[in-house]
């Protein structure tokens, strides 16, 4: 048995030279998006007359309509057009911002910042177009270039914020990002073709529906746990509610000719696994950022692990970050083409674990500090970039933009998760204690990916260094 059915492939044609650089660009920008509010949070009370608890929403808002349109718009994307739904997202975002520029209401920016959220589905879109439209020898180090970006936008985010809102207003960061927004989606119009390929059926609402119900019962207690308190009736009761929606949602799919999500494929070991690695991965790059600004950020004092950094210094102490991920996609897709995917997601397994070693010693210098952050980048650099191409060769090709929905869905999980462990980890355990024990569960989890790497099943070189596989090139179950 093959985990991918005969497909119809597209016809030869000549991709444009911008599709690759508009989809770069567009998958650092969703990053961004996701990141920029972060240095702002702490003033935004003041700025808008809100309550923190109301600004805390305003990246909460992001992860949650990120996390539920990635599947939705991946499917849509398969069976609509890639083009189309690419620029639906290009189009919300530019919209979000615009209305962040434009307003400091807080239930305005709230808004704005859900429309942001569509740019999560940027990457998952961007990863089949590449597949569908450039010659086969260039496919995978597109791919693993442009699954990358995801962590170069967000180590982007944090020092572009401080820096703009260090020397000018805090609406000129979304004047700046509608700008580019409207760029893309111009660029997106003009340049990219629509692919030919698409997957048949009817659409599955009810589908979308219950993955949304549940997903929102899930990551708002996990994104409020630390406020609302992780014992309280309102934090239980909707993870008990998420659970059953989750539960009804998988046998309502398995049921549904035309499903949202391939539950049967999905749940083999080649799909699974990298769907595993994605939410643990995610995990792990999450709290490189998020911890290492925090501990830079804090005071100095006798018994204290702060560094004592202003906002844009921390900033630009994450640049070392954004060049890792940028340099080490490359390398990633070499050592795949050359030893296959496997090899390359261990050693980002690797790099994931000594990086959160040097973290957790203590009364490092500055420098030290820095060479972990680049470490742990490497790794996360390694293991991203390789994700979609564990996925091309056992998932249709008229279904990959829905399979990397899933993909990225799970890394944007995993982000979330982390965000909500630091915050209580951090609230719980005041002092050095906290930030070691912080990086002590990013580090066991860059350990679980380790081993969860270890069972991926191999694949030849041959497959692993071809864009496109055929039929016969898939793993078997």
């Amino acid at each position: 048995m093959t985990l991918a059915p005969e497909r119809r492939e597209a016809p030869a044609r000549a991709a444009s030279r911008f599709v690759f650089p508009i989809l770069a660009v567009g998958g650092i920008f969703q990053a961004v998006m996701q990141t920029v509010m972060v240095p702002l949070l702490p003033s935004m009370p003041a700025l808008t007359g809100s309550t923190v608890t109301a600004a805390s929403w305003l990246i909460t808002t992001t992860l949650l309509v990120g996390a539920v349109v990635t599947p939705i718009f991946g499917r849509l994307a398969d069976m609509y057009g890639k083009k189309r739904m690419l620029l639906v997202a290009f189009v919300a975002m530019t919209c979000g911002s615009l209305a962040c520029a434009l307003s400091a209401d807080i239930g305005v920016l709230i808004a704005a910042r859900a429309l942001q959220g569509a740019g999560a589905a940027v990457i998952p879109i961007g990863i089949s177009i590449l597949r569908d439209e450039l010659p086969a020898a260039k496919v995978n180090r597109a791919i693993a270039t442009l699954s990358s970006t995801l962590g170069v936008g967000t180590a982007f985010g944090v020092p572009f914020a401080a820096v703009v809102v260090e020397y000018a207003n805090w609406h000129m960061v979304f004047w700046i990002t509608s700008a580019l927004g409207v760029l893309l989606a111009v660029a997106t119009g003009v340049c990219i073709a629509e692919s030919p390929i698409r997957t048949g059926g009817r659409f599955d609402g009810v589908g979308a529906v219950g993955l949304s119900a549940a997903l929102v019962a899930l990551l708002v207690p996990v994104t409020q746990g630390s406020t609302w308190g992780w014992t309280s009736p309102a934090v239980l009761s909707m993870l008990a509610s998420s659970l059953l929606l989750f539960v009804v949602w998988g046998i309502q799919q398995l049921r549904t000719r035309d499903a949202l999500v391939d539950l049967r494929a999905s749940v083999r070991r080649a799909v699974l696994l990298p769907h595993l690695v994605a939410l643990f991965v995610g995990f792990a790059f999450y709290g490189n950022a998020l911890v290492t600004t925090q501990m830079l950020q804090a005071p100095t004092t006798a018994d204290g692990p702060g560094y004592g950094l202003s906002i844009l210094a921390a900033a630009l102490c994450q640049l070392p970050l954004s060049i890792a991920m940028i340099v080490f996609s490359q390398v990633g897709a070499r050592i795949s083409e050359r030893w296959g995917p496997k090899a390359t997601m261990l050693t980002g397994a690797v790099g994931l674990v000594v990086g959160y070693g040097i973290h957790m010693i203590t009364d490092k210098p500055l420098a030290g500090v820095v060479a972990a952050l680049a470490v742990t980048a490497i790794g996360t650099a390694l293991a991203y970039s390789t994700l979609p191409l564990l996925l091309i060769p056992v998932v249709p090709q008229t279904q990959m933009a829905a399979a990397n929905g899933v993909n990225v869905l799970l890394r944007t999980m995993g982000t979330t998760l982390c965000s909500a462990v630091v915050a209580s980890t951090l609230a719980a355990h005041a002092g050095g204690n906290g930030f070691v024990l912080a990086y002590a569960v990013c580090a066991v989890l860059a350990v679980v990916v380790f081993v969860a790497s270890l069972a991926i099943p191999g694949m030849p070189r041959a497959v692993a260094g071809r864009g496109q596989a055929d039929a016969s090139d898939v793993l078997p179950a």
